[in-house]
């Protein structure tokens, strides 16, 4: 295994940026970035655990559900799931917070980094309801820096063009759960139905 120890090794490997791109990070969430949350449905949340490891979260809701609250806070509100809280533990133990925004059809992602807060204030929840329901509580985000990823990722994934697409995979949560003895076998069927089931009532 040739292991690579050093920066300047993986400099040798990867090469430098070309100077123009290290002045693509702003401070504050640009007019061109707040556009871009407005179409965005989807974005990967990466926090830090108590114990230093890091964990990533998906939350998607309706395009622009990460409401700019200001030009360098967003207000994103928290739905129902499988109450882990992984997310949300980590970010009342130390704060820490980087996402990755996708908009369909986009190639390009938008990253912010910073730090977050929870909120229950109930007029806020409020006004984040969706399918009738108030938002749980409130994730606010302070960014400290935001800049856009280029395509090259997801041109190379093909994961907006349909033709590129492989079939669908069928996720079993039962047979995950049953495997760690956590489920009898003969359970597994009514776990997944269940799980469907939820998907169609509970968003």
């Amino acid at each position: 295994m040739a292991r690579i120890e050093t920066v300047e090794h993986l400099r040798q490997i990867i090469g430098e940026p070309r100077p123009a791109v290290t002045h693509k990070f702003n401070r504050d969430l640009t007019p061109q970035a707040r556009e871009f949350l407005a179409h965005s449905p989807l974005a990967f949340f990466g926090t830090i655990g108590p114990e230093g490891q890091p964990q990533v979260s998906p939350k998607g809701d309706v395009a622009g559900f990460m409401h700019v609250e200001d030009d360098g806070t967003l207000l994103v509100p928290e739905r129902s799931g499988n109450r882990l809280v992984y997310t949300l533990q980590n970010i009342l133990a130390n704060g820490h917070i980087a996402i990755t925004a996708l908009a369909p059809g986009t190639g390009e992602s938008l990253r912010i980094e910073g730090r977050a807060e929870l909120d229950d204030d109930a007029a806020l929840r409020a006004r984040f309801a969706a399918r009738g329901r108030p938002a749980l509580l409130l994730i606010r985000v302070r960014a400290e820096r935001s800049y856009f990823q280029c395509a090259k990722s997801l041109l190379r994934s093909g994961i907006w063009n349909p033709a590129d697409w492989p079939a669908p995979l069928q996720i079993s949560f039962g047979r995950e759960i049953a495997a760690n003895r956590g489920l009898p076998a003969g359970d597994i069927d009514n776990f997944d139905a269940g799980v469907r089931g939820r998907y169609e009532t509970d968003l």
